[in-house]
């Protein structure tokens, strides 16, 4: 990692600086990781340089150390699947929408998941009453109205307060396998809308979405119905994406669709410009072709093939005893990828 600097002094103090972060590099020992954790150093240090404002400087401290911080929260549940639950605030214990999302949360964490909420009230607290505490992760917001998380997480170890909402949005995101969104607010809207692009776009992985409304009620059907009439419709989105997620007011359906995505699939990474697909079975010769017939089409070239672990997999004994998918992915279409996932689960079943 290197920067630029202005010429003459300028260029021999930012010399003398790497001298300084390959010192402290040698300082800390071997680590994994290592030339990432330099690159991060030097980066600090060239905007510690840099002539860069007050303020710019305080977001930047402020978000690196609450990142720090969610991360050492959720670094001892690595292996245990998690489901992220959005929804309002404002939703009191005697709104059906409350014992929906306690529901949902309690069926989940009977299968095994944990759950992670924003850690205040309303579908927040609903969704870690049905989890309980142990299997409960919160990451609040700092708010005026809003200072503390709720009492089932509040003094745990797997709750982490932010500052910014960007933070908080990685955390909530970043280490969930499944998504349950129940009506909410702005905010709610906010982090849905966010969740959508990032799957839409390839920059999320593939993961269930479910959008769960209370028998009888309108909320997501009403937020599918805006997508086909005003988005689709306009070509705004393609209508592919809708099957990115699922409306529904079953909790049966809503668990149903997050086990069942992972019948089969269990994971995917890139290998140069390689998608490798892993899965705990392996389709046999014929469907394979008919997995070809109709996803042909994501492939850049080629076609999709079976594949052993690739050199790099095994390197980093990543997912090695599980068979795998492999093809030159076009990198467009992710709602079609997707549907690839959903077929490889439904030759499980």
């Amino acid at each position: 990692m290197t920067w630029t600097t202005p010429a003459g002094d300028a260029t021999a103090t930012a010399a003398s600086l790497q001298e300084e972060i390959d010192r402290l590099m040698q300082a800390m020992g071997p680590r994994a990781n290592a030339k990432l954790a330099r690159d991060l150093l030097s980066v600090a240090a060239a905007l510690a340089t840099d002539d860069v404002d007050r303020l710019d400087l305080k977001i930047a401290t402020a978000a690196l150390t609450e990142m720090r911080d969610a991360f050492r929260v959720f670094a001892p549940y690595q292996d245990v699947p998690k489901v992220t639950i959005f929804g309002s605030a404002r939703t009191r214990p005697d709104d059906p929408v409350y014992e929906q999302a306690r529901r949902i949360a309690a069926d989940l964490a009977e299968q095994g998941w944990m759950v992670v909420t924003g850690a205040g009230p309303g579908i927040m607290a609903a969704g870690m009453e049905g989890a309980g505490r142990e299997r409960s992760i919160g990451v609040s917001i700092r708010l005026p109205w809003e200072q503390s998380a709720n009492s089932i997480i509040a003094g745990d170890h797997k709750y982490v307060s932010m500052k910014y909402f960007f933070t908080r949005k990685l955390m909530l995101i970043k280490e969930s396998k499944a998504f349950v969104c129940l009506p909410g607010g702005f905010g709610t809207l906010d982090e849905t809308y966010e969740l959508l692009t990032l799957t839409q776009t390839g920059k999320g992985l593939p993961v269930p979405i479910v959008f769960l409304d209370t028998p009888g009620d309108t909320y997501w059907r009403s937020v599918g119905t805006f997508i086909d009439d005003e988005l689709v419709s306009r070509g705004l989105v393609s209508s592919d994406d809708v099957g990115l997620f699922l409306v529904t007011d079953d909790c049966e359906v809503a668990a149903h669709e997050i086990q069942h995505f992972y019948a089969n699939y269990q994971s995917l990474r890139y290998v140069g410009d390689e998608l490798v697909i892993r899965v705990r079975h392996a389709p046999d010769v014929e469907e394979l072709a008919a997995l070809n017939d109709r996803f042909g089409h994501l492939c850049r070239r080629g076609r999709i093939e079976r594949s052993a672990p690739l050199s790099v997999e095994q390197k980093e004994g990543d997912a090695v005893d599980l068979p795998r998918l492999r093809f030159t992915f076009a990198r467009h279409g992710f709602a079609q990828l997707r549907g690839l996932i959903d077929a490889l689960n439904d030759l499980a079943a």
